[in-house]
């Protein structure tokens, strides 16, 4: 698989974007595009934008901003934020990773949307455009690092299908994220603080993960992208 399939397969994977004509016909390891996951990030970001190009800073081009990156993404990591807090008030593992696989929302989902939504709101109406891109960007390399370090959590489903990126794919994509935020973050102080909340972002996952399910599903994966982008957000308004 060629590098330019890698990046496109990273974007069929994280987006809605009609790309899939692009690849090839026979089936792709997913874990050999980790590396471009944080790619496929700051082009979402990039496009989710337009309205913070456009209108400047402010709630209002924040929130649409926001609603771009949903309807780009298709929900996929709202979805899976919310299975993943729903999660939590299983009885057992069993009972976690059934309820996982559900179609309702629960009250904990909820909660984790509106948290999460409101956080995303909030902070780029005070940073813009570039912190957007930069954020969705590093925000991907949070399931590259759990592909990596944890055992999925079932048989079968998207976290035991999706395969082990090697240790390469995981140092390609950590540095296109610290690039990212480097080039996007209004400061180095900012970039700073924004690569440390990401990293306890992704060991609050694992951590909970781990003692959840017993380790990573694509429900844990997705909602690690949204968690880690809250991070960067919040690292990078905080020194605004």
């Amino acid at each position: 698989m060629s590098r330019s399939h890698q990046i496109v397969l990273a974007l069929v994977f994280l987006t809605r974007l009609p790309l899939g004509r692009l690849l090839p016909p026979e089936v792709l390891p997913l874990s050999r595009a980790a590396w471009a996951f944080p790619l496929a990030g700051a082009v979402l970001g990039l496009l989710a934008g337009v309205p913070l190009w456009i209108m400047g800073t402010g709630l209002l081009p924040a929130a649409l901003s926001v609603a771009l990156t949903v309807w780009l993404t298709g929900a996929l990591h709202e979805d899976a934020l919310a299975d993943f807090a729903d999660a939590g008030g299983g009885r057992d593992r069993a009972d976690r990773l059934r309820i996982m696989r559900e179609s309702t929302i629960g009250s904990y989902g909820a909660a984790a949307l509106v948290a999460t939504g409101l956080v995303r709101v909030a902070a780029l109406a005070a940073l813009g455009p570039l912190a957007l891109i930069a954020a969705a960007a590093a925000g991907r390399v949070a399931p590259v690092m759990l592909m990596r370090a944890l055992p999925p959590a079932r048989t079968d489903g998207l976290g035991q299908g999706a395969g082990q990126p090697s240790r390469r794919a995981v140092v390609a994509a950590t540095l296109t994220g610290v690039l990212a935020l480097l080039l996007g973050a209004p400061g180095p102080g900012a970039a700073a603080l924004a690569m440390a909340l990401i990293g306890l972002s992704v060991v609050a996952v694992s951590r909970r993960a781990c003692r959840l399910l017993g380790g990573q599903t694509g429900d844990v994966l997705g909602a690690s992208v949204l968690l880690a982008e809250c991070a960067a957000l919040v690292g990078m308004a905080a020194l605004t």
